[in-house]
């Protein structure tokens, strides 16, 4: 099974709902980025809710998760777009911890607790959306339901999950969110909270076979939901060698000048999706060159 989104409204209208698959998604960002378990857990459950949080998006627009959660993991930042494209990486991707009371990956000891998560969306045009909150569990999945809700002013619940085999690699991943809209009547409420009660984790549905559709119908009944679109989910970045070369052309001819003569060479990282590039000498006398104009 491929990664991808399902889009659903439910209960005749009254729920909006996202499922998907992130599985073959933070695999890339896995590999990309040596993440040991914890690592990955907590990279992988940010990128599964900044998807959800950039399938509500439109067009070229696209938003920004940074999490500062002061642990030992350090800064997580992802980015997502309108297409289900993710990229992300963390500060720290060695970050590992036996697991916790629960026989769980410990992210809310990766994460920590002390600090923020924000969220800016880019909606084209200049215009951007910036919304702040303070992390009040760590898990991720608590505290962008805290988000959703406090700052978007939209009752939700978000679900994210990911399972590391023992070689590191990722064995599932995925999501769920699901959200009020105004006047859902108490019944309906009642029976969506009985039903997430209820529910196995969301990476132990997907690790057992289960599509987002089918997530879906385990959370809201199959009765109850009206899929609207599928969209696919991916890592991407868009870094590329010619960006890079704009970025230096950028600095000028006296700064790359001294990049000639103190290493002769020029070697560029992407962060998030590890990706390295190599200038040299020729390369850089060229961009120079171009400096110039």
């Amino acid at each position: 099974m491929s990664d991808y989104l399902i889009k659903a409204l439910a209960f005749g209208g009254q729920v909006r709902a996202y499922a998907l698959r992130t599985t073959d998604t933070v695999s890339e960002a896995q590999v990309r980025h040596q993440t040991w378990p914890t690592a990955s857990a907590a990279l992988g459950r940010a990128m599964t809710a900044g998807v959800m949080l950039g399938a509500a998006l439109k067009g070229e627009e696209k938003t920004t998760i940074k999490i500062e959660g002061r642990g030992p993991i350090g800064v997580i930042l992802v980015d997502s777009n309108a297409k289900g494209e993710v990229r992300g990486y963390v500060t720290n991707p060695q970050t590992h911890f036996d697991l916790n009371q629960f026989g769980k990956l410990d992210v809310r000891r990766a994460v920590g607790t002390e600090g923020t998560l924000t969220v800016v969306k880019d909606l084209g045009m200049r215009d951007q959306f910036s919304g702040q909150v303070p992390i009040v569990s760590g898990e991720l999945g608590e505290d962008f339901t805290y988000y959703l809700v406090s700052s978007e002013q939209v009752p939700s619940s978000v679900g994210v999950g990911v399972l590391v085999n023992p070689d590191y690699s990722i064995l599932a991943a995925g999501g769920f969110l699901v959200q009020l809209l105004p006047g859902t009547d108490e019944e309906t409420i009642t029976e969506i909270e009985t039903r997430l009660n209820n529910i196995s984790p969301i990476s132990t549905l997907i690790q057992n076979g289960l599509s987002p559709e089918d997530i879906l119908y385990e959370i809201l009944g199959e009765e109850n939901v009206k899929i609207l679109d599928r969209m696919d989910v991916s890592f991407n970045c868009p870094c590329s060698r010619e960006r890079l070369e704009n970025a230096i052309i950028s600095l000028g001819e006296q700064e790359i000048q001294e990049m000639i003569d103190e290493d002769g060479k020029a070697d560029a990282e992407c962060h998030f999706c590890n990706e390295t590039y190599h200038f040299t000498k020729d390369d850089l006398t060229q961009l120079k060159d171009q400096a110039k104009h």
